[in-house]
């Protein structure tokens, strides 16, 4: 007789899970993004294991603008992007580094990366990130979206699939908080 309401108690709790479940919408590995800001779409990976999404810059320098800290810096994707993109900077963000990415010498176990934030969209979810900028031109893919993001997005990553979402299709004037 004790395990009746064990059972019951573990089917409502199962239930409960499914339907947060369903309340998601499933992307794949990879997804197309729109960067509503910066009216660009890019190919991205959907990184779980991730904490922070990261868009590929390069000559990234921070100056002040009115008494904020802002950021100013070079799509790193393609040639194609000559012009410079400044956007407030949101804070600082300290990405462990890997084993063989270690200085001694430097002494700090972290990259210091600067943070701003960005429209995006993705299938026809449209949200505001934070995104650290650092040179990914090493990396198949501009754009990561890490975890953090992700729970923003309301995503689900079924790693088989790829492009789920299709293209985005979101509006260009709105953003969804």
């Amino acid at each position: 007789m004790r395990l009746e309401p064990l059972a019951f108690f573990l089917c409502c709790t199962m239930f409960s899970g499914l339907s947060l479940a369903a309340e998601k919408t499933v992307y794949g590995l990879n997804e197309y993004i729109q960067l509503s800001d910066l009216k660009l779409e890019v190919a991205a990976k959907l990184d779980t294991g991730a904490k922070t999404a990261s868009l590929s810059a390069r000559d990234i320098k921070r100056f002040k603008r009115d008494g904020e800290t802002w950021v100013r810096f070079y799509l790193a994707i393609d040639d194609a992007h000559e012009h410079p993109i400044e956007r407030p900077l949101a804070r600082i963000s300290k990405i462990k580094r890997r084993a063989g990415d270690y200085d001694p010498e430097e002494g700090k176990t972290y990259t210091a990366r600067p943070v701003i934030e960005l429209n995006v969209c993705m299938g026809k979810a449209q949200r505001t990130i934070e995104v650290n900028l650092t040179d990914r031109s090493a990396f198949q893919y501009p754009l990561l979206i890490g975890s953090e993001a992700l729970k923003r997005l309301d995503a689900m990553v079924d790693p088989s699939l790829k492009y789920a979402a299709g293209k985005p299709g979101c509006s260009l004037t709105t953003a969804a908080e």
